[in-house]
This record gives C-alpha cells, sequence and structure tokens, in this order.
C-alpha cells in the first residue's frame, strides 16, 4: 500500500508562486509514476502533470505547460510541483497520486489533497 502526503498549498497572488509536495512512503517506487490532479468546485478533475521515477519523463496537461514543472527526489521519496505565473483558475484542490504508469494514475493510489488558491 503505498501513502501519499501533499503540502505546500496556500493562497498566492496572480502571477505568484508556489511549491507543492507529495511524500511517498509505504513501498518501493523505483518503477513507479506519480502525478498531480487537481479538481476546482464544480468542475471535472483535471491531470497537470506527471513524473516516472526511473527515467524522468515528464508530462504536463495543456493548461499549465510552459507554468509548471514537476520534479522528484528519489531519495526522499518525495514529488514536488513547482507553479509559476499562477492564474485564478489554477484555484483548486491539488491531489498526488501513484501508480506503476502514467496511463493508470487516476486509479492508483492518491493524497488527501492541498488547497492552492489564488487571489486575482
Amino acid at each position: 500500500q503505498v501513502q501519499l502526503v501533499e503540502s505546500g498549498g496556500g493562497l498566492v497572488q496572480a502571477g505568484g508562486s508556489l511549491r507543492l509536495s507529495c511524500a511517498a512512503s509505504g513501498r518501493t517506487f523505483s518503477s513507479y509514476a506519480m502525478g498531480w490532479f487537481r479538481q476546482a468546485p464544480g468542475k471535472e478533475r483535471e491531470f497537470v502533470a506527471a513524473i516516472y521515477w526511473s527515467g524522468g519523463s515528464t508530462y504536463y496537461g495543456d493548461s499549465v505547460k510552459g507554468r509548471f514543472t514537476i520534479s522528484r527526489d528519489n531519495a526522499k521519496n518525495t514529488v514536488y510541483l513547482q507553479m509559476n505565473s499562477l492564474k485564478p483558475e489554477d484555484t483548486a484542490v491539488y491531489y498526488c497520486a501513484a501508480s506503476t504508469r502514467v496511463a493508470t494514475l487516476s486509479t492508483g493510489s492518491w493524497g488527501q489533497g492541498t488547497q492552492v488558491t489564488v487571489s486575482s
């Protein structure tokens, strides 16, 4: 079983930055994919970014490309999401997810989420 704990959310003004962290425990992650999703009130869950532990290949949703960067620290079993040039439409609860493949992240293990609020 994988346990995921997100942190780093908060309130920021438009144009600002935040860095989210996701600490993973309970399994070895050498072959795991990790990712971030978000969900705003009244909207569907949206894929944000993903990364493989081993190869470092990264993937991004269209709405965050060029602004967000996903990275990992294998020694700490932690994945980060650096969010720059934040917009009010980035306001959402951000969830960390883990699975054996990027394609199955949405059905893998999930954290409790961390709120990000961007004020205009």
